[in-house]
């Protein structure tokens, strides 16, 4: 008897069969994951993903089909997103004091209006003080204005860890006279900002993410276009379907080693910034914003899901 719900974040289960042939040939390991998830599909009794119909139209479509496992019997999939936490009601690190997040605000509201690129990685970034200095220059060269939130690197290179990062020291991290150079067009915060305020606020134009699905789904509900800079786990694959399937993101390509180079970095904030494409993912941005507060309000599909749902409990 199917007794268990899979509760999933958006983009799973994904149809095999569409995911992008570059995504395949970066991380196969992740493929092979996906395909076994998908093999436990049909023993569930439904399926929750915290997205909106209209994100992953193409999707959830293939997949209630039963595309995705061929000959067998597709349970009920229930889109009740965008789940995400309210700015108010987010918390911080036990480091940074609300005066902090202040500033960042304070900072913001001294803005233009969609001019500034948000640059947030997660609370496991793992980047070296060589990829910290190379993000630097690439800001600089940009000449885009910024608000940048940098952790103090791991102390294995490029490896997860779940131990909270140390307290970052700029002056030893960043170029010399990089803070100084920049004070007029950019902010750089230590560890942690509000970052649901922050992609909120009218001054913010873009943000440069690891394409964790909370952020993402952050972002789609500000109506912020994306730079995808994946770290680690299912991020890849994020990556390729913002930018292959959704349009809303740039994406930031890395060589063998993982590395970025400034010239990658300067080129894909000009192109989110002032480029046409920029405009382009930016009125599709938009168009994600509003179709996400209307599958929340009652009567939208997330909103008829949530109650399908609740019916199938009783």
């Amino acid at each position: 008897m199917k007794e268990h719900f899979l509760n999933v974040p958006g983009l799973l289960p994904v149809l095999a069969t569409d995911i992008p042939k570059p995504f395949l040939e970066r991380d196969n390991k992740a493929y092979q994951y996906f395909l076994d998830f998908a093999t436990q599909v049909p023993q569930a009794a439904g399926i929750m993903i915290n997205t909106f119909e209209f994100l992953e139209s193409k999707v959830v479509r293939a997949t209630s089909d039963g595309l995705c496992v061929p000959d067998n019997p597709m349970p009920p999939i229930y889109c009740i997103g965008p789940l995400i936490v309210a700015a108010d009601e987010r918390g911080g690190s036990s480091k940074t004091s609300p005066e902090d997040a202040h500033k960042c605000i304070t900072w913001l509201d001294s803005q233009p209006n969609q001019s500034v690129v948000f640059l947030c990685f997660g609370s496991l970034e793992p980047f070296t003080k060589e990829q910290l200095r190379e993000i630097a220059i690439g800001l600089e060269k940009s000449g885009q204005r910024f608000l940048w939130v940098v952790r103090d690197p791991p102390s294995h290179n490029l490896s997860v860890s779940i131990k909270p990062n140390g307290y970052p020291d700029l002056d030893s991290l960043l170029p010399d006279g990089f803070l100084e150079r920049t004070k007029e067009r950019g902010l750089v915060v230590k560890l942690w900002a509000p970052q649901v305020e922050i992609l909120n606020h009218s001054s913010v134009g873009g943000f440069v993410t690891h394409c964790g699905w909370n952020s993402t789904l952050e972002a789609v509900c500000a109506g912020v276009p994306l730079v995808a800079w994946p770290l680690y786990a299912e991020q890849p694959l994020n990556r390729a379907v913002l930018v292959d399937g959704m349009k809303l993101a740039l994406s930031m390509n890395e060589s063998e080693d993982g590395f970025v180079s400034a010239d990658e970095v300067e080129k894909n904030l000009r192109g989110l910034m002032v480029s046409d494409e920029g405009i382009l993912i930016r009125e599709r941005a938009l168009t994600m914003k509003n179709a996400a507060k209307a599958a929340m309000i009652e009567g939208g599909s997330s909103h008829v899901a949530l109650s399908k749902l609740v019916e199938s409990w009783n």
